[in-house]
């Protein structure tokens, strides 16, 4: 197999991979909007919470690495992405104990995504407010 035959292979899985992934947070929603009633943002906060809940599982048991492996940069879909960089370094210092172990180090890649997100939040806020 030639090299570029392999990029390109790669380029196919994480295509349909992070597709699927798209698929189901909008399944999700679908389901969210026509079947339990919701709003359109109620059913957002669905797929957003069912999707990050569903990586965490997979993470845990093992599952998510391994579609990790096939499918590259597919699984980097944000919110999954987000939800394994927590829970990787947690499982990884479980042994440590549930706090100096699991809690300190589930936002060792986490915390500095939360804390610029919110405080980038705070200042388009601060600009809105003034600007607006």
């Amino acid at each position: 197999m030639t090299p570029k035959s392999k990029v390109g292979q790669g380029a196919l899985r994480a295509f349909w991979v992070g597709g699927a992934i798209c698929v189901l947070g909008q399944v999700i929603s679908d389901i969210g909007t026509r079947m339990l009633g919701l709003t359109l943002m109620q059913a957002s906060s669905l797929t957003s919470v069912t999707l990050v809940f569903l990586t965490a599982l997979l993470t845990g048991i093992g599952v998510f690495d391994v579609i990790a492996k096939y499918a590259g940069a597919g699984t980097v879909v944000p919110i999954t992405g987000f939800a394994n960089a927590m829970v990787s370094p947690a499982l990884e210092f479980k042994s440590e104990g549930l706090i100096l172990g699991l809690g300190a180090k589930m936002f060792s890649i986490a915390g500095p995504v939360i804390v610029y997100g919110i405080s980038a939040s705070v200042i388009y806020g601060i600009l809105l407010f003034l600007l607006g």
